[in-house]
């Protein structure tokens, strides 16, 4: 069965937002895992505007399920999960200011850089994934890397869902199918959501784990907000009996 790994991106960005330390980062850590979450992803990014660095160092001692760092694999980068020797890395081309992840790698083009990543990783037992678009001609390349699996980017997926889901899915049972047959896992996130989820799931049976963040913490908001609200009336009311 496929395994959920909440990104908790987000929580440290509403944090942020504030200041201080509401929503505790740590504190949704470790209850993301009692409700049973199977892993904690982070994506640290340069100007850490959401997780820090040190938000990831201090996850490290609470995440007890699998602890996923993703990021560009540059040196601040790597020096972090070569420290933390998470579960599992994945290695994201992001560039510096991109808002979110908006691609997979060319992994013809930077096979030599990501060659040398996946063997620091390797040198410290740390699982490799390489997130990539739903091209086939790029999974041989990820073999040759040396790296573990794939991450699908599931942005295309996800954007052409609503109007042409039958369409949008061959290219990512494709690659998916070769991976599989190479003997690379294959996890999958970007824009997951509760609607469109189980679609991907039944066509790719074998994915190991689905990575979901924005679109979890977005319908949190709504299936608490009832609950929520309903508890302070009830604390309200409860001064004037």
């Amino acid at each position: 069965m496929v395994k959920l790994s909440v990104n908790i991106n987000k929580i440290a960005t509403l944090r942020n937002a504030r200041g201080g330390n509401i929503p505790n980062l740590l504190q949704v850590a470790k209850d993301i895992q009692i409700f049973g979450g199977q892993g904690i992803t982070v994506h640290p990014r340069p100007d850490e505007r959401h997780i820090t660095y040190k938000d990831v160092y201090d996850l490290s001692k609470v995440v007890k399920k699998e602890f996923n760092i993703e990021g560009y694999p540059n040196e601040r980068f790597m020096k972090l999960v070569l420290d933390i020797k998470p579960d599992q890395v994945t290695l994201v081309p992001d560039s510096d200011h991109a808002i979110t992840s908006n691609r997979g790698w060319d992994t013809i083009l930077h096979q030599n850089l990501l060659t040398d990543k996946v063997n620091q990783l390797k040198r410290k037992g740390i699982r490799s994934s390489i997130f990539l678009d739903p091209i086939p001609e790029m999974v041989p390349y990820v073999k040759k890397i040396g790296a573990d699996g794939i991450e699908l980017y599931t942005g295309y997926y996800s954007f052409g869902f609503m109007k042409k889901k039958f369409d949008c899915i061959h290219s990512y049972i494709n690659t998916a199918k070769i991976a599989n047959s190479n003997k690379l896992f294959v996890n999958a996130g970007h824009d997951l959501n509760l609607e469109n989820l189980s679609f991907l799931i039944e066509n790719i049976p074998f994915l190991m784990e689905i990575s979901i963040g924005h679109a979890l913490i977005s319908e949190s908001l709504y299936l608490g907000l009832e609950n929520t609200i309903q508890s302070y009336l009830k604390r309200i009311k409860k001064i004037y009996k």
